[in-house]
């Protein structure tokens, strides 16, 4: 299994750090991309098409209006857990 974890800004940087610490736990492979949907919306949508190939299941973190999960499912068929900061 294979998992990515997206996130809207590096303040995240703590929550972040508890879901790889999670996967690692798991032997879980994972890789971590910081991207805004709300500035840089094209750039999350590369992400995602990239993501949808190689990847099993996306964490979307994201704080304030939390729109970063939402917009990440709807470019993609894997599961989204989404986790509000």
């Amino acid at each position: 299994m294979k998992v990515a974890i997206i996130s809207g800004s590096k303040s995240d940087e703590n929550v972040i750090y508890e879901a790889k610490k999670t996967l690692e736990e798991f032997g879980i492979e994972y890789k971590v991309y910081i991207a805004s949907a709300h500035r840089s919306p094209e750039y999350v949508k590369e992400i995602v098409q990239k993501v949808n190939s190689e990847f099993d299941c996306i964490i979307a973190i994201a704080g304030l209006s939390a729109a970063l999960p939402g917009f990440v499912a709807s470019y993609s068929t894997l599961p989204v857990v989404g986790v509000p900061v």
